[in-house]
């Protein structure tokens, strides 16, 4: 049964009882519950400069947002925590937020805030988090070979046929795979369930690696922003819990706009092979045998490889990459602040 709230604090009330459900919405809920009992107006300390900050997540994703936006002072916030709802056990339950009702979405969290002068802001916000004492690498878009290649050709991403075949190939998709091949590969001794990144179709193995180095930067707003062709609150800001932290008020976190990771992220490299080799399964390689992992920027391409979804096209941010790129909020009228 749908759950339509009737106004701003039902859906604040609808939200709780789905609070403390999922263990792996804990980090959004907490922020969800701590911008919802702050004691507004609420004054901007100072303007953030970094991206990596320690302190009471909440709190330093308004202070951060608000600094994007210029602003020194909130008047009013509120939050929903979208990922709950759309998980949440009873399924298919949808929120109206803004007057614009919200069955799925990319965004983890949605956050209207009011500032001085009456702006209003409503943004989305995508939530990363990792519990380990060092930082693991963080998954950003799950889909198949199709899927992928469906994603960028409906946003104008054209994708010859010769590199759809490849992605299937590398991806495992049935048909696809060595295990497939007429007559048998009887030279190959490897994992026969799918094709590694080197023994994918030439043609269009160099399509895709062209597709990568011309449009980084779109496909990587794509996989930050675009998870539903019908999503009206994409994501406009990223928070990540970077490692385990023993306190809330103590929790380091990295924060950015989708345009500044993006930046970053360009900056940090374009697209490029990174030697690899299976060391653990049923296909282990041998000594001195190794693959080749595709990769652009911070973001990490490989076959998910899950056993009930072998054949999964997996898309991750490259653990601890919050170290790695410029630590400094880029300006992102002109040049880097610190490159």
């Amino acid at each position: 049964m749908a759950l339509n709230p009737e106004n701003e604090q039902h859906a604040l009330q609808i939200q709780a009882g789905t609070i403390g459900r999922k263990a792996g919405h804990a980090f959004e809920d907490t922020i969800t519950e701590e911008i919802n009992i702050v004691l507004y107006p609420l004054k901007v300390p100072t303007k953030i400069i970094t991206h990596v900050n320690t302190g009471d997540p909440a709190r330093l994703l308004l202070f951060y947002i608000s600094s994007a936006y210029g602003c020194s002072e909130i008047i009013r916030a509120s939050a929903i925590s979208t990922g709950a709802l759309a998980t949440s056990e009873d399924g298919k339950r949808w929120l109206e937020i803004n007057g614009i009702g919200v069955t799925r979405c990319k965004s983890d969290l949605v956050i209207s805030l009011e500032f001085p002068n009456g702006i209003k802001k409503s943004v989305g916000v995508s939530t990363k988090q990792c519990n380990n004492k060092t930082p693991t690498n963080a998954q950003l878009y799950f889909t198949t070979a199709r899927g992928f290649v469906n994603l960028l050709t409906k946003n104008s991403l054209k994708v010859p046929d010769a590199a759809i075949t490849a992605l299937r190939q590398f991806c495992g998709d049935i048909g696809f795979r060595p295990l497939d091949q007429t007559p048998p590969l009887t030279d190959r001794k490897t994992d026969p369930r799918r094709f590694f990144w080197e023994e994918i179709l030439e043609a269009g193995r160099l399509e895709w690696e062209n597709i990568f180095s011309k449009h980084q930067d779109d496909i990587s707003r794509l996989l930050l922003q675009k998870a539903y062709l019908d999503d009206q609150f994409s994501p406009d800001f990223l928070i990540h819990k970077t490692k385990n932290s023993t306190a809330w008020e103590n929790t380091e976190i990295a924060l950015y706009s989708i345009d500044e990771l993006i930046h970053h992220s360009k900056n940090y490299g374009g697209f490029s092979l990174k030697p690899y080799s299976v060391r653990k399964g049923s296909y282990k390689d041998p000594h001195g045998v190794t693959h080749m992992a595709p990769r652009f920027g911070i973001i990490q391409m490989q076959r998910g490889g899950q056993a009930q979804h072998p054949e999964q096209l997996q898309f991750n941010l490259e653990a601890g990459y919050f170290y790695k790129v410029s630590q400094q909020r880029p300006d992102m009228d002109g040049q880097s602040s610190s490159q």
